[in-house]
């Protein structure tokens, strides 16, 4: 693949910024910047990151987890994730974190599968995926509340996952993203995954 397919870093300058409301992790700004000879104006969320973890057994399963979503009012599969909302986690951390709390599980090897900006036309969030392998059961005193509460974990052939999202019977774009960059990697014989921490 070339060099040149690479997200390209600008810095246009701020000529205006205001706080429209702020949650307890999120906040929503509108900014104004130059751009060329004009001045353009954007509402986005400000967003702390998150990660997320495409867990894969050696018969090629991946560990699947449903909970309500209430923006969508709906109980998703995806794959275990969380918000970086611990002050300087580092983001390998925090995966292995979200992978014991919501699922009871633990992974012997990591590699970072893929980076996802989620909505980047509305929100700063930079996902991380990380592919776990090498998973045994864990004992965890993690207490889960509110959505987690009831999490259902499952786990689906990586190909059956990979045809429901083909067929829209899935539309985590998380989820789907790690599945196929998953299954890139598995085409080639997992030589193209990358180290950790680039």
């Amino acid at each position: 693949m070339p060099d040149t397919l690479a997200d390209e870093p600008a810095h246009y300058a701020v000529t205006g910024r205001e706080v429209i409301g702020a949650g307890r992790l999120l906040t929503l700004v509108r900014e104004t910047f130059t751009y060329g000879d004009v001045e353009l104006g954007r509402e986005f969320i400000e967003h702390p990151g998150a990660v997320a973890v495409l867990a894969i057994d050696d018969d090629d399963q991946v560990l699947l987890i449903r909970q309500y979503r209430h923006p969508l009012r709906a109980r998703e599969w995806e794959i275990p994730a969380g918000l970086l909302d611990m002050p300087d986690e580092p983001r390998l951390r925090a995966a292995q974190r979200e992978l014991v709390e919501e699922t009871g599980m633990a992974a012997a090897e990591w590699h970072q599968l893929v980076d996802l900006a989620a909505s980047p036309g509305g929100s700063t969030e930079i996902v991380t995926i990380f592919l776990a392998r090498g998973l045994v059961e864990v004992a965890s005193d993690y207490v889960r509340d509110g959505e987690e509460a009831d999490i259902e974990a499952r786990w689906v052939p990586i190909d059956d996952v990979a045809h429901a999202a083909s067929a829209g019977r899935l539309r985590n774009g998380i989820l789907i993203a790690g599945v196929f960059a998953a299954l890139a990697a598995r085409a080639s014989g997992w030589r193209t995954l990358r180290p950790l921490n680039t």
